[in-house]
């Protein structure tokens, strides 16, 4: 008997594709998102003043940042328009969040988060500047230039919240942030 016509190997092939179909149901939807973490576990020193702690948060920030601006996610979003660029009518829209979160203390989690909107003519310009047809290097240059103008907008709305969290000293421990772009069509 051949292994084409082996029936035992033909139901191990229909159960392992019922099996991924399974997981891949089961996971959530992660391709619209395009996720950065950083940790930092160094502590400042207790006589830091609160600019030089504001700092730090800052520079996790922009760490946070450029791992999302950097990968291969965000790739995976600007593939997505490579059937939009061609379409007048078309435009997506999404999330910069910036989530602060303090390890070591009681406090809650600090977000910010800033909306943007991708149109065709967004993408035309960068075509101007880049001088490439390509759709989705065009849409990668937008994403890239969103998701900083919408990271700092997001640090900038947290800043009194943070100024508080520095009173309360919820920095002088261990500190996460996640910076997610999130991107869907608009309709």
């Amino acid at each position: 008997m051949s292994l084409r016509t082996n029936p035992d190997r033909i139901l191990e092939s229909i159960d392992r594709e019922r099996t991924r179909d399974e997981e891949t149901a089961a996971r959530p939807s992660d391709d619209r998102q395009a996720v950065g973490r950083e940790l930092d576990t160094v502590s400042p020193p207790p006589d830091a003043t609160n600019p030089e702690r504001l700092k730090r948060i800052f520079q996790l920030v922009d760490q946070a940042y450029r791992k999302t601006a950097h990968s291969s996610e965000l790739g995976k979003l600007a593939a997505r328009f490579r059937g939009i660029s061609d379409l007048h009518h078309h435009h997506a829209r999404g999330d910069v969040s910036v989530v602060i979160r303090y390890h070591d203390s009681a406090r809650s989690d600090d977000v910010g988060i800033s909306p943007f909107e991708v149109r065709p003519d967004d993408l035309l310009e960068a075509r101007k500047t880049t001088g490439n047809t390509r759709s989705d290097l065009n849409a990668m240059k937008v994403l890239r230039e969103e998701l900083r103008n919408g990271a700092l907008s997001a640090f900038k709305k947290m800043e009194p919240r943070m100024r508080d969290a520095l009173r309360e000293r919820s920095d002088l421990g261990h500190i996460s942030v996640t910076v997610t772009m999130d991107l869907r069509t608009a309709r």
